[in-house]
Order: structure tokens, then sequence, then C-alpha cells
């Protein structure tokens, strides 16, 4: 599928964005560019480490943020698939920098999609987030937005042979800044700090979020946002398999957070469509015909009223399979303590 061809990840330095590398250079070695589009030049220094271009002959290293619209038009020359990872992303520093989130989530979408129409870019996969349905804070409202936008891009495209998509999932695990390496660090103190007893979220693999994009890059016939089916997990079943032993304090939802996260809400029922492996929501109006799409797809659509939340889900991990996820995918010596 990517062979001889060449493609971008903005954000390409995130924990994603470096999964993604690792599988698109392992399965196919024959990819003609990736590059690695980032504002970080440290984080870009240590990925050169990992992946360096005298081994990765195709791997590219461009420094440029996403705010700058030339920037992004100089570095989309030649690049024929575009995964938009970049975002900010913690939703307590997005409701205290306001201003930062939306010009980075919101603006950086629409220089994204602009530089893609200007450039020869042919397929656009953009990430999204649990937190963008329903929004109750700053950054899913942005990346709410963002959605919105490349959903609608397809609308704007004219002509050109291009296919805008975005892919939706929750929590991923032991990503920069998720709850699984936090309670690893803070079990040395002793004491995990737990938000709500109640809380819970879904849960995928770092390879699981990679697959998912990789999915979408195959298969979108443009304007889908793909929803993964996977299970949920309860905040204090994850501090149970890390750290039994320590005390848990519960210390309050942080601005901005709920209890249970969405990704599919009743009122996108009448749109979303079961694929089998994942949900897709369609747009209202497509520019292909809805009926070969789900005779090709097999496409089922969804009951009435139908939600898709981590509180009300039917798969869940357990402490056991918890503790076996981390140390397969993140911690191969973990032990609980």
């Amino acid at each position: 599928m990517l062979n001889n061809k060449s493609i971008l990840i903005t954000g390409g330095t995130g924990s994603l964005g470096k999964e993604l590398t690792k599988t698109i250079l392992k399965k196919w070695p024959n990819v003609s560019r990736l590059v690695i589009y980032s504002r970080d030049e440290q984080k870009q220094f240590q990925m050169a480490q990992e992946f360096p271009e005298s081994e990765y002959p195709a791997i590219r290293y461009f420094i440029g943020d996403v705010r700058d619209l030339e920037r992004l038009k100089r570095a989309f020359n030649g690049i024929d698939y575009v995964i938009h990872a970049a975002a900010m992303k913690h939703v307590h520093i997005a409701e205290y920098n306001p201003d930062e989130c939306v010009k980075t989530n919101i603006g950086g979408a629409e220089n994204v999609i602009k530089a893609c129409l200007s450039s020869g870019v042919t397929k656009v996969v953009a990430l999204s987030t649990d937190k963008a349905c329903a929004p109750i804070n700053l950054y899913g409202a942005t990346k709410l937005t963002s959605d919105k936008l490349f959903i609608a891009a397809n609308n704007i495209k004219g002509k050109q042979d291009i296919k805008f998509s975005v892919v939706r999932y929750g929590n991923v695990m032991g990503s920069n800044g998720s709850v699984i390496p936090f309670f690893m660090k803070k079990r040395e103190e002793g004491v995990l700090p737990i938000t709500d007893v109640n809380m819970t979220r879904f849960n995928i693999s770092l390879q699981g979020g990679v697959d998912m994009v990789l999915h979408a890059l195959d298969t979108a016939w443009g304007g889908e946002l793909f929803v993964p089916k996977i299970p949920s997990y309860r905040i204090l079943d994850v501090a149970q398999a890390i750290a039994p032993n320590c005390e848990h304090r519960v210390v309050g939802i942080r601005p901005g957070e709920k209890v249970h996260e969405e990704m599919i809400t009743s009122s996108d029922s009448f749109t979303t469509y079961d694929l089998g492996k994942y949900y897709v929501i369609l747009p209202q109006v497509t520019n292909w015909n809805l009926e070969d799409y789900k005779k090709h797809f097999n496409a089922k659509i969804v009951p009435q009223g139908f939600s898709y939340t981590s509180g009300e889900n039917t798969e869940w991990e357990t402490v056991a399979s918890m503790r076996e996820q981390i140390k397969e995918h993140l911690y191969p010596d973990f032990e609980p303590k």
C-alpha cells in the first residue's frame, strides 16, 4: 500500500508518530519518502538516533509548525499521503492556554487542509480523540472543530483526487502524559492520586492506533470518521493492576475532565454504521453513493439512539488483563507492587 509512496506525519515525533514510523519502515521497506514534521528540534534529534537517515534512507526530518501555512506547503511538496497527528492535547493545559490550543488545533487543521489542496496530496487522515465527542472542555471542542473541518474538506476539493477522513479513539496506552506511565512513576512514592473512583476510559494500544490510521488510509472513500471497537477500563482497576500495595488518594477531577468518555453520541446514530472491527460515522451528505458504500463494506446502520461510551461498554479490561498488556506493550519486566 505504501511502497513507492511519499508520506508525511505532522506531530511525527509523538508517541503515535514514532510507532507509525516503526510500522511503516518495517512493512513497506520501499516507501519512497517518510517525512517527520514537528516543531520540537530536541525530539527530532532524539528520534533521529533511533531512526537514522543513514540506515533508513527514505526518512526525512522537517522542523515546522502546523500554524505556519507556508512551511506546510513547502513540506507537502511531492507528498502523496498526510497523517495529521499534531495537536495540543493536554486538557488542563488547554483550559489555561485557550488561545494557543485554538491556534494549533483549529488553525493548524485549516492550514493542513489548505496545504494538502495546494500540493497534490491524495489521501489525508486526521487524528481525533474521544474528547471531541460531546465535548465539555476546550481541547475536545477544538478537536471536534478539526474533525468537522477535515470532513467538510471533501466538499471543497473540486475535481482534485483527494480524500479526507478522520480516526477517533480513546486513551492510547502508554502514550505521553497518559495514566499508566504516571502511575508507574507515582507508585515509587507510595501514593497514587485518583481523580474519581467511578472514572472509566477507553483503552487502545499504540499499535491499535497505528492499525486504525493505516486502515483509514487504505479504505476511506472520503468523509468517514472511524471509531474502533475497544475495551474500557476502570481507573481503580488500573491502580490495582500497577500498585496494589499503594495508598489510593482521591484528589478530584481536573478542569475539563469527564468521569466517562464518549466516542459516539445518540445523535450520531442516524449516520453511524457497523463495519465489523470498526464503527464509522458518515457525513449527512456524501459525494459518493451511500448504497454502493454499504454494499462494498457490508455496512450495517446501528439502532437509532445507539451511543458508545466508556462507562456503558460491553467489553472491559480486568486487573489481570491490564497487567498482561502493560507487560506486553510497555514494560517487559513489569511486576505489580
